[in-house]
C-alpha cells in the first residue's frame, strides 16, 4: 500500500511540472507574438517643420528695395515724414512666432503705391501631419483661390531666368524689354479688362526657381471712372512658411496703367530676396 502511494504521489508530481512547463511556454509565446503587433501599429509622429520663428516684417525689407517700390518716398520733404514712412506699420498679431506682416503707402505727384508683406508659420496639429504637409495643403489652397488661368506656353521658367543673378536690382528699368506703351498697348482693354495682363508671358502663373513653390497673380482694377489700380501678388512658400507680397500702384494721371512688367519684376526680385533671407 506505501508502494502505491508513493507511485502516485510521483505520477502527480510530473503532471504539475509538464502542465507548468507547457503554461509557460503558451505565456512566453503569447507575449513574443504581442511585441511584432505593437512594433506594427505604432506610428511615428510628422516631422516639425524648418522654421520655429518669424522674422520681424517691417525690418525686411531694405531701404534701397522701398526706394525702387515706392518711388515716392524720397521725394517726402519732411525727413521725419520719411522716416517714418520707411519703418512702415505693423499689421496687429497676436502671435508673432505664427503671423506677422508689415504695410508701406506712399503717394507722389505720378502714383500712389502700395506694399505689403505677411510671413505666415504653419504649424500642424496633427501627429500624422507634418508642419511641411499641412503648409503645402494651405499653399494649394490659396493657389487654387486665385484661380490662375491655364498658361498658353510655359513662360514660368523663362521669366525668372533673368533674376538668378539679379540681386536687388528692384528699381532697375526694363530697358530691353517692351516700353510702357507697348506694354500698355498689349492690354488695350485696361478700362475695364478683368486680368490686367500685358501679354501671355506676364499672366497670372504659377513661378519655378522660387522658395518649394510659388505663384504670382496680376490684377487691373478701376478707382472711380479714371484711375486705374494695379496689384501684383507673388505668395511662395519655404518649408512651413509662406510668404505673402502684394504690390499695388495707381496712376495719378488720367488714362495711364500701371505697367505690368516692372510691376511684376519688382514683386519677384523682392520675393527673391526674402526667400533667401529665410534660407539663411
Amino acid at each position: 500500500m506505501q508502494r502505491k502511494a508513493y507511485v502516485t504521489g510521483t505520477a502527480a508530481l510530473l503532471v504539475a511540472l509538464l502542465t507548468g512547463c507547457t503554461g509557460g511556454s503558451a505565456a512566453t509565446g503569447a507575449a513574443d507574438n504581442a511585441n511584432p503587433g505593437d512594433a506594427g501599429t505604432a506610428t511615428e509622429a510628422a516631422q516639425p517643420g524648418k522654421y520655429r520663428t518669424l522674422p520681424e516684417p517691417c525690418g525686411a525689407v531694405g531701404r534701397g528695395t522701398l526706394d525702387s517700390l515706392l518711388p515716392g518716398i524720397k521725394e517726402l520733404p519732411d525727413p521725419d515724414q520719411r522716416s517714418k514712412a520707411y519703418d512702415g506699420t505693423a499689421t496687429l498679431t497676436y502671435d508673432t512666432d505664427r503671423k506677422v506682416g508689415c504695410r508701406w503707402k506712399v503717394q507722389s505727384a505720378d502714383a500712389a503705391d502700395h506694399l505689403y508683406v505677411d510671413f505666415e508659420r504653419v504649424v500642424s496639429y496633427d501627429n500624422s501631419v507634418s508642419d511641411d504637409n499641412q503648409a503645402q495643403k494651405l499653399f494649394a489652397s490659396r493657389e487654387t483661390a486665385a484661380d490662375l488661368p491655364v498658361p498658353s506656353a510655359p513662360a514660368s521658367g523663362s521669366s525668372l531666368a533673368p533674376m538668378a543673378g539679379a540681386g536687388p536690382v528692384v528699381g532697375a528699368s526694363p530697358s530691353g524689354t517692351p516700353s510702357p506703351s507697348s506694354s500698355s498697348s498689349s492690354s488695350a482693354p485696361s478700362a475695364g479688362e478683368s486680368d490686367g495682363t500685358a501679354s501671355a508671358d506676364l499672366q497670372p502663373r504659377v513661378l519655378d526657381g522660387l522658395g518649394d513653390e510659388a505663384f504670382l497673380d496680376d490684377q487691373l482694377g478701376t478707382s472711380g471712372s479714371t484711375a486705374e489700380q494695379r496689384t501684383v501678388t507673388v505668395v511662395f512658400r519655404t518649408s512651413n512658411v509662406i510668404v505673402t507680397i502684394e504690390y499695388a500702384e495707381q496712376s495719378m494721371t488720367v488714362g495711364a496703367t500701371p505697367d505690368s512688367k516692372e510691376m511684376q519684376d519688382r514683386a519677384r526680385n523682392l520675393a527673391v530676396q526674402l526667400a533667401g533671407s529665410l534660407s539663411g
